[in-house]
Parts: structure tokens; sequence; C-alpha cells
């Protein structure tokens, strides 16, 4: 549960995608084994610890749809309102910010992808994390964030406060 007077951001890099087919689109790629089960990890630890998002900002490409797809389906008991943003494909940091400024829940999940997620995270909280796989930020990782906000709209970078990292058991 969020603590009164903040809001919680699960801030997610896509699972781990396949690239059977050369030729397919980037957009259009689907997880591989490895990354559905890396995603129905992430949502066992997220539901195991009461951190389920209540609302959920997903890039419309495949494998962040199939990404939450997974994350769902593993425990989670909450049905949030989830939106797929064309924006939030392969997005920069202030694409994602003026995204989360948008959001209504205080438990927001957003599903994107790197570059541009890792340098999002990399600004939002107050103290730097300092690990070699945050700075890198591999498929599935989570960042699980607080801010001492109201609402959305009053998010500032640098002021939020680290709840968790997750990386999933097997990464690559």
């Amino acid at each position: 549960m969020t603590p009164i007077g903040y809001h919680r951001l699960i801030l997610t890099r896509h699972a781990k995608s396949s690239w059977d087919d050369p030729l397919m689109a980037d957009r259009d790629r689907p997880l591989n084994a490895r990354g559905k089960n890396a995603a129905r990890e992430l949502g066992d630890f997220l539901a195991s610890r009461g951190l389920e998002p209540e609302e959920v900002l997903c890039s419309s490409a495949t494998r962040t749809r199939e990404t939450w797809d997974h994350v769902q389906a593993a425990a989670l008991e909450t049905r949030p309102e989830v939106r797929y943003i064309d924006d939030l494909y392969h997005a920069p940091p202030e694409i994602m910010l003026a995204q989360l400024k948008s959001a209504s829940a205080r438990t927001v999940m957003m599903i994107g992808h790197n570059p541009g997620i890792a340098e999002f995270a990399a600004m939002l909280p107050a103290k730097p994390i300092y690990t070699p796989e945050f700075r890198k930020y591999p498929t599935t990782a989570t960042l699980i964030i607080d801010f001492p906000i109201d609402s959305w709209a009053e998010i500032a970078l640098g002021t939020g406060d680290l709840v968790e990292f997750f990386l999933p058991t097997r990464r690559g």
C-alpha cells in the first residue's frame, strides 16, 4: 500500500524479447520464454509485497503489452486501468515524465524501453542508486519509488524515495 501523502511509481523495462525473426518490425517483437518467466516473477514479487498498480501506462509495442499480461497473470489481484500509449515506444525521459503527469491513480506502473527508461529511472531518486545493474537497467528491471506529492502533476525529478529495485532471477 502506498503511504498517505505519497504517490508510487513502478517503473519497468519490458521483459526479454525474441529475435527469432530478423525481418520482424521492432515494435512487433514478442517476448521469448525467458521474458515470459521473468515477467511472471515480477508479478509474483509485486503481489507478495502488496505493490500492485492501480493504473498502468504501457508502451504500445508487443513486448511491453505482453510483459504487462504476464505480470498481471502471475498473481496480481487488482485489475487496474491500462493505457497503451504509442508515445511511450522508445520514449525519452521528458515524454515519460509528461505521460506520468497525466496519471490519476496513486500507484502507477509504467512499462517502457531502454535507453529512455534507464535515463528516466536515474533522474527520479533523491539519492543516487549505485549498482551496475541499475545503471544498465536490464530487461524486466523495475524501480519502485515513492514521491511526497498529492498529484502526479506535482512530480519533480530527483525527489523520489527508493522502495525497491527488482531484477529477475535470470537476466540477459
